[in-house]
């Protein structure tokens, strides 16, 4: 069963982990970013950069 008030990030994580997702999108050309969710939480934001050789 969905109970929504448990689901809801707290505001003070909520910008904190805005701010890093920005902050990684504006760095990263080429790559992923992941977020770790707990307890409707976000817990851990991974980056994961990809490097493009050329001849």
């Amino acid at each position: 069963m969905d109970h929504p008030e448990k689901h809801s990030t707290t505001p003070r994580v909520l910008p904190e982990a805005l701010a890093l997702v920005s902050d990684a999108l504006g760095r990263l050309r080429y790559g992923a970013i992941q977020l770790t969710v707990h307890d409707g939480k976000v817990m851990q934001i991974d980056v994961t950069e990809r490097k493009r050789l050329t001849d």
